[in-house]
């Protein structure tokens, strides 16, 4: 039986929908239902039917598939387990958000490649939303990600590495100001809404009736870092790990009301085929970064 065939069986679950799978993994939908044909001739039953617009599992292939997920993992682990420590070796595919690139990759593949000499990683910068996919898909062994604001799939496990409270962002003559009166009566730069960061924002604003008086919109922190320095306005944004651009004189103000933090973590698939260099990935940035959770 093709191993690889039970890991496409359980990206169709997954998604839902044979199309989407193919999509995901980068092959023709033709090719995984050929994938998912052959996997029945095997096992002698129905593993999937279709219900509307969407494939499900039969009551053979939900079983099939908890086993497949255990079959995967020790599969993944029997490779693994062929190096000891000492000769931990190979190629990462890591992604990582803006922040996280500057502020958090350097140190962590700074002391794991000094720990595993034998390891090289290729990094991918992205957003957080759009690193769970890759990750899922195989394209990521796995990511530094802000946390899904919806409950991960199955077949993704998740490290918290760091907690990040919301302030606002102003220029350091405007230290011990009232967070939210200048948040009603200051020019404001809004963290993009349609970014889980900036949804925290959004969400604090509305608990708390605060109306501000919006004057730019973007996606980017070290941008908005900037804007504000240059007196363009203040922001609600996440105290994210340093470094941010030289030369700011700006003050992160701690907010009079509680507020979610963004969390921070890694994220890995239960069934990649590079365990123990993610597992080593993964104990380095815990070493590297629990212990700075604000």
């Amino acid at each position: 039986m093709n191993t690889l065939f039970l890991q496409n069986y359980l990206a169709v679950l997954e998604h839902g929908s044979i199309a989407e799978a193919a999509r995901r993994l980068d092959l023709t939908p033709a090719a995984v239902a050929q994938q998912i044909r052959a996997l029945e001739r095997d096992m002698g039953t129905q593993l999937v039917i279709r219900s509307g617009r969407h494939v499900i599992a039969t009551e053979s292939g939900e079983r099939v598939a908890v086993r497949a997920r255990d079959v995967l993992a020790h599969v993944s682990g029997m490779f693994a387990a062929a190096l000891d420590e000492e000769q931990l070796a190979g190629e990462l595919r890591l992604g990582a958000g803006p922040t996280a690139l500057t502020g958090m990759v350097p140190d962590l593949l700074s002391a794991l490649v000094k720990r595993y000499p034998g390891i090289s990683v290729f990094v991918q910068p992205g957003y957080s939303v759009d690193m769970h996919p890759a990750v899922l898909n195989g394209t990521l062994d796995a990511a530094i990600v802000m946390a899904s604001p919806v409950p991960l799939p199955k077949l993704l496990r998740w490290q918290l590495l760091r907690e990040e409270p919301l302030g606002l962002l102003v220029p350091a003559q405007l230290a011990g100001s009232d967070p939210h009166e200048l948040l009603r009566i200051a020019p404001f730069i809004r963290f993009d809404r349609h970014e889980w960061g900036g949804q925290l924002v959004d969400r604090y604003l509305r608990d708390n009736g605060i109306a501000p008086n919006e004057r730019f919109e973007l996606n980017s922190l070290s941008a908005i870092a900037v804007m504000v320095d240059r007196g363009l306005g203040v922001a609600l944004v996440p105290e994210w790990i340093r470094p941010w651009p030289e030369g700011l004189r700006l003050v992160h103000l701690p907010l009079p009301m509680p507020s979610e933090p963004r969390r921070m973590g890694l994220i890995w698939s239960r069934t990649t085929t590079r365990t123990r260099l993610v597992e080593a990935l993964r104990d380095e940035a815990v070493r590297q970064f629990r212990g700075t959770t604000s």
